[in-house]
């Protein structure tokens, strides 16, 4: 299942992706009503199965399914970020054999772990904002891995089991900050840099994320070009590290690493960072096209 946010009357709704277009998911239950239904990605989540189920219901009844009135068109949407309220957005750094090979680092011997906050959160089609302290902008396209159980002590067997769903998201990096220091944080958290979606879709659709195809295209022009097979540690080798470190519960995402064909990756000749009116691009297979425009920071104090 495909499931998204997009924006009604000033609030998040949920969507879910049908052959015809867009489940209002909120508009169909006030006429058509269902038991146990979730109105949110969040109560998805949180739900599991038995949301799914009820959604899955609810998006089949020829009722819903026929109607214009429930169904809407993508291009009428306004997109949120598919995954809106994380309790912890952790990103894996170095993840990518080809990665590492072109910034010249050296195969990490266990995950290299940050974090981002709720603020780099906006959707597909969503504008950006080059923040004006940096001059380096980079992108990044990573698979997001979204907890669907809560996991303590998991081990790598079973690891795959507490994965709700995947999605592409773009891990904005202004490089002059991140490396202004030894942390990487503040290169990594400016406002609105980690896209997200369009969809969220879930695990049992897409199967092994460890056969994916990953790209990235810079106004219309291919710069990445990967599959997450080139991952150093796989979705559940990192599932299962964080978990005993720390409890990922429901709703937590997963940045697992981008790989090579990033900005910082040319050679310095050839590095044109993102400027306003660029249009990045992010593609993995089986989880569509994330893409957002670029545009000039404006002071509004």
């Amino acid at each position: 299942m495909k499931l998204l946010t997009f924006k009604k009357n000033g609030k998040q709704s949920l969507g879910v992706k049908v052959d015809n277009g867009i489940v209002d998911v909120v508009s169909a239950l006030s006429v058509i009503g269902g038991e146990s239904v979730p109105t949110n990605i969040m109560e998805v989540i949180e739900g599991g199965q038995t949301a799914l189920a009820a959604l899955g219901r609810l998006v089949t009844n020829p009722d819903v399914y026929n109607a214009e009135t429930y169904v809407l068109n993508e291009k009428d949407i306004e997109w949120e970020p598919c995954v809106t309220q994380p309790n912890k957005i952790i990103c894996v750094g170095l993840n990518y054999r080809k990665h590492a090979d072109e910034t010249n680092a050296a195969y990490p011997e266990v995950p290299i772990l940050f974090n981002k906050f709720n603020n780099t959160l906006t959707g597909h089609l969503c504008e950006i904002a080059v923040p004006a302290v940096t001059e380096k902008l980079d992108y990044e396209v990573e698979l997001g891995v979204v907890v669907g159980k809560k996991a303590k002590f998991v081990s790598q067997e079973n690891a795959l089991e507490h994965v709700f769903g995947y999605c592409p998201v773009n891990d904005l990096s202004a490089r002059d900050l991140q490396f202004k220091t030894p942390q990487w944080l503040l290169g990594k958290t400016c406002d609105d840099f980690s896209p997200m979606g369009p969809y969220l879709v879930t695990a049992e659709e897409v199967g092994d994320p460890q056969n994916l195809s990953i790209k990235t295209l810079v106004n219309g022009e291919v710069r990445q070009n990967s599959n997450t097979s080139d991952m150093i540690f796989t979705v559940a080798q990192m599932v299962s590290y964080i978990s005993n470190h720390m409890t990922l519960i429901p709703g937590d995402i997963i940045l697992t690493g981008t790989p090579e064909g990033v900005i910082l990756g040319y050679p310095e000749e050839k590095q044109t960072y993102i400027k306003p009116g660029d249009v990045v691009s992010v593609e993995i297979e089986k989880l569509g096209v994330l893409t957002n425009t670029f545009i000039e920071e404006k002071n509004l104090q």
